[in-house]
């Protein structure tokens, strides 16, 4: 089975460039659930540098749905057997004002928008850029 994978390597992915946010937001939580894009701000936020972007999406995808312990190996091979949308869709780089950066292992932490280091990741040529796909045409 082919496996599709989300991760980029030493890539810096910018806010949209129709964010309607100015300096990155935590995002909120709806009632008692926990969005996609709060999973996804605690997972990276606590951990920077720990997990890739696989790791965190199929995250997203287990609890959502959630998954027993015992099924996590085949669920996480079925979900990358099809493509699946990367951080240049997440709602942490289109609507809250979060860059997000791969190291050279994959591995992502995340930046706010108007910080000093996001700054430095746009203006570090060693970095390849990216922009989040924005949310109108």
């Amino acid at each position: 089975m082919k496996t599709h994978s989300t991760n980029y390597f030493n890539t810096f992915i910018a806010v949209a460039d129709d964010c309607p946010a100015s300096t990155a937001e935590i995002p909120p939580t709806k009632g008692d659930t926990r969005t996609a894009a709060n999973v996804q701000f605690e997972m990276i936020s606590k951990n920077p540098y720990k997990y890739t972007s696989d790791d965190v999406l199929f995250h997203v995808f287990a609890e959502k749905n959630g998954l027993a312990p015992s099924e996590i190996a085949s669920a996480r091979e079925q979900f990358f057997s099809k493509g699946q949308p990367c951080f240049r869709a997440s709602p942490l780089t289109k609507r809250y004002g979060w860059g997000v950066h791969s190291d050279k292992e994959g591995r992502i932490a995340l930046y706010g928008l108007g910080t000093k280091e996001y700054q430095g990741l746009m203006l570090d040529s060693t970095v390849k850029m990216l922009k989040a796909m924005k949310s109108s045409k």
